[in-house]
């Protein structure tokens, strides 16, 4: 059995949904019911990666996500994931265009998984007072008011800015959740960093999550159908998110293939763009799969 990290880089807006709210929001996003933090179902996921494996040997699409309906019973597939979880949350700032935010609580998360998967050598993970954030050395968020009165301006939030810790997770994070060949996001990525309270991080999810209102116009008046108004969540572009994923073949399809050749095809489809969620014909939910 070998695991693997995986990063999701969202393009467009995406909408993973729940299917219908109780709230304001008609059609809210999905969020694990103790903590609030929004994910990518793995079902959303699995299904677009074995629809691009399609094209390819049928046989080694079957020992990856197992035989169609039909066949089921036959054997299971080896490839097993888990829900992509948030790891950096696009924040508007006051300067600097926008950080990438996270939190301790997702941070420690983040390690117990990484280490699940093999990665070593992983940053400190600091505990952060409410009224401060840490950035990076060099840092396009902070505000210098005065020698030692450094800000950083998250939505509605004032926080004191202390060159702690995130230069050393920025440093971790971007060589593995970009391609080496493009320097441009992980030189962004160095300089947007930004890691707050769990409680700061609790309040964005409630701002910084894009609410997008649609309706439906009659053909004929070109005004709203009655009834046909509604809100829906997204989670904005640029979130990452990160999962595991596990390759534990049956025995059925040890007998023709070893965990390298499976990786080697799961890598192969997993490249270049792909759609996930909800409203595809609208341009929302393309991404970017990385496996690590």
């Amino acid at each position: 059995m070998t695991t693997h990290l995986y990063f999701v880089h969202v393009l467009s807006p995406l909408h993973a949904g729940t299917g219908q709210g109780s709230g304001v929001i008609d059609l809210p996003i999905a969020r694990e019911k103790a903590t609030g933090l929004p994910y990518l179902p793995s079902s959303s996921v699995k299904g677009v990666l074995r629809d691009r494996s399609g094209n390819q040997p049928t046989t080694i699409t079957e020992a990856l996500f197992g035989p169609d309906t039909k066949r089921a019973s036959n054997h299971a597939g080896s490839l097993q994931l888990a829900d992509a979880r948030l790891l950096l949350l696009p924040v508007r700032s006051l300067r600097g265009t926008f950080a990438w935010v996270t939190s301790p609580y997702v941070l420690r998360r983040f390690v117990r998984d990484a280490q699940d998967a093999g990665q070593n050598n992983l940053p400190t993970v600091p505990d952060v007072p409410d009224t401060q954030c840490y950035v990076t050395d060099d840092s396009r968020l902070r505000i210098q008011l005065q020698p030692n009165n450094i800000k950083v301006v998250l939505e509605d939030l004032d926080l004191q800015a202390t060159l702690q810790h995130a230069t050393a997770w920025a440093n971790w994070l971007k060589g593995r959740i970009f391609p080496s060949t493009d320097q441009t996001w992980p030189t962004l990525l160095g300089s947007r960093l930004c890691i707050v309270s769990d409680d700061a991080l609790t309040f964005l999810l409630g701002t910084a999550i894009e609410v997008i209102a649609r309706n439906r116009l009659d053909d004929q008046t070109k005004t709203v159908v009655k009834g046909q108004l509604w809100y829906e969540e997204a989670l904005p572009t640029e979130t990452l998110l990160y999962g595991l994923a596990t390759l534990s073949p049956t025995s059925a399809v040890r007998k023709s293939y070893s965990d390298p050749t499976l990786t080697a095809h799961l890598n192969t489809i997993a490249s270049g763009a792909m759609q996930f969620g909800g409203k595809a014909t609208i341009g929302r939910g393309l991404c970017r799969l990385r496996l690590l």
